[in-house]
């Protein structure tokens, strides 16, 4: 990479309310502590567009926060232009994973999307489980799995920017 471009990550999740604005909101933090944010840009999309424009869960916000995170971004659909926008795309579950993939207008572009739970350092968990009809433990699940996986993916990202 020249030292004026930047690596671009989106998450993806169903909705874009809950696990992807999460993943968003912890790995921008991440980026922010190691003085990369002028090398690396953060955005998170949904499959569905049930929730475009809107803030994500008010239960995620809530437990976020308690970890020192703001969620704060406005729900968007994923669509098949940012295939060209993200250098990396990371799915959440095999559902979301496969939603995107048959948007993917080449095999360079398929190359870009990941599994979420493919970075992570100390799980075995094969995927991201959407906390929206669980309770507290489902959103802390969901928030443990994706700091540890979101630290595994800046690892691999801070490699590429080499």
């Amino acid at each position: 990479m020249s030292d004026n471009a930047t690596y671009k990550v989106l998450f993806v999740c169903l909705g874009n309310i809950c696990r992807s604005p999460a993943a968003e909101g912890i790995f921008r933090k991440m980026v922010r502590r190691q003085g990369l944010k002028d090398k690396i840009e953060v955005d998170s999309a949904g499959t569905a567009g049930y929730h475009v424009g809107e803030l994500p869960d008010s239960r995620m916000r809530q437990h976020g926060a308690r970890r020192g995170y703001k969620f704060d971004s406005l729900s968007r659909k994923f669509t098949s232009c940012d295939f060209d926008r993200f250098d990396i795309i990371l799915a959440m579950d095999d559902s979301n994973y496969n939603s995107i993939l048959r948007l993917a207008p080449d095999l360079d572009s398929e190359a870009k999307v990941h599994r979420m739970m493919d970075f992570s350092k100390k799980y075995e968990n094969d995927h991201i489980p959407d906390p929206y009809y669980s309770g507290t433990e489902g959103f802390e699940l969901v928030l443990d799995l994706l700091e540890d996986s979101c630290d595994g993916l800046l690892d691999k990202v801070k490699k590429d920017l080499i």
